[in-house]
């Protein structure tokens, strides 16, 4: 009986273990109004006369020498979408999303939208 106190208490240490991993992966957009200084590798895309910096799926608006998170902007459209993006289903409609932004694929682009 002893024993098998001692392998609980061990799987369920693991379990704890692999839980607290698992919730650092998770991939969420960050505040909008955050500002940070650089960016790695960003693509800039102009949207309605709004220059947009766009890295690792999250938007932002340069303000002098740094960057501020902002919502991405409805309608603009992407060749191609950021890396670990998934597919979901939003009333029957097929989207993809990433961080939570929502795309619909349009021919060979894929649009912004909200959902």
């Amino acid at each position: 009986m002893k024993n098998l106190k001692v392998v609980l208490v061990i799987i369920a240490f693991f379990g704890m273990l692999s839980a607290g991993n698992a919730q650092r992966n998770v991939k969420v957009y960050p505040k909008h109004g955050t500002v940070v200084t650089t960016i790695h590798t960003p693509r800039i895309i102009l949207h309605k006369g709004i220059n947009y910096h766009f890295a690792a799926g999250v938007w932002y608006k340069a303000r002098g020498r740094k960057y501020v998170v902002c919502a991405a902007p409805r309608g603009v459209v992407l060749r191609t979408l950021p890396r670990g993006h998934r597919v979901v289903y939003v009333k029957g409609r097929k989207y993809f999303a990433y961080k939570g932004i929502h795309y619909r694929k349009i021919g060979k682009t894929y649009k912004v939208v909200y959902v």
